[in-house]
């Protein structure tokens, strides 16, 4: 077990504790908009994360009135003609980020609330699981400021919602209440603003108890399945089932189980 905490004032803080990373965006004067110095202090908190063996969940909040309100668009119109070289020193370490959150075991609950547009909206797309604060708004946005998604977003949300649904919602940035997203499934869950940290803190901490190398194993085959075909789906599961039945986990399980008794799973 191991506990880290950022400055308040870090554009980034990450605190580990109990087998629960919370990583929280910590800008709340612009709406938690993502800059360069921003982006790489997510990176390096998502990096840490996934080299520290005693996580077993990942959450993902932000500071203030929003979750995140995508990139820092005064910073674009800040940098005039240097805006490409800007958005690249932005977008490339977000991408590393976002594949990093994909690939480690630990689940990733994204708990969102108040503005969640642009970046924000990939950010979401791209946590396993997703629960928000019934006054939460959703505009994917890129459209509005004259360009295309970034951080997953067009991987992920046709996924989602359909590609008929996703190209109406990139193609025209409209606004989406909380209980549309949930009709989308956009998000798994839509609970009062005054207890989300009470249910993201109750989902964080039932999936910090579980076994966490089957729930990486679970996260790989439903990501990676869309790429394969019927058979080497089957062989994946195969393999990944037999790896799994050498773990501590599912012993602990498999005599839970037998023993009619609730189990007490390590993550290993």
């Amino acid at each position: 077990m191991s506990a880290e905490k950022t400055a308040d004032d870090a554009p980034i803080l990450l605190d580990i504790s109990e087998g629960i990373a919370r990583i929280r965006f910590n800008r709340p004067k612009v709406l938690n908009a993502i800059d360069e110095a921003a982006v790489l202090a997510l990176n390096a908190a998502v990096g840490r994360v996934a080299k520290d063996e005693s996580v077993r969940v990942v959450v993902l909040s932000g500071e203030g009135r929003a979750f995140l309100a995508g990139g820092d668009v005064g910073r674009f119109h800040e940098a005039g003609r240097d805006a490409p070289k800007v958005v690249n020193a932005i977008i490339d370490p977000f991408h590393h980020a976002m594949l990093s959150l994909a690939a480690m075991p630990a689940p990733v609950i994204a708990s969102l609330h108040g503005a969640v547009a642009g970046a924000g909206v990939s950010v979401a797309l791209a946590a396993d699981l997703a629960i928000a604060a019934d006054d939460t708004k959703f505009t994917l946005a890129y459209t509005r400021i004259g360009t295309s998604p970034d951080g997953s977003a067009t991987f992920s949300l046709p996924r989602v919602v359909g590609l008929r649904k996703a190209m109406e919602i990139a193609l025209l940035s409209d606004i989406i209440d909380a209980p549309e997203a949930l009709r989308l499934g956009l998000v798994n869950k839509v609970v009062p603003a005054a207890d989300l940290a009470a249910e993201t803190d109750a989902l964080a901490r039932r999936l910090a108890a579980g076994p966490t190398l089957a729930y990486g194993r679970i996260k790989h085959l439903l990501r990676s399945s869309f790429g394969h075909s019927l058979a080497e789906q089957l062989n994946a599961e195969r393999d990944a089932f037999v790896a799994s039945a050498g773990t501590r986990d599912f012993a602990e399980g498999v005599a839970a189980f037998v023993q009619k008794r609730a189990p007490t799973f390590e993550g290993s």
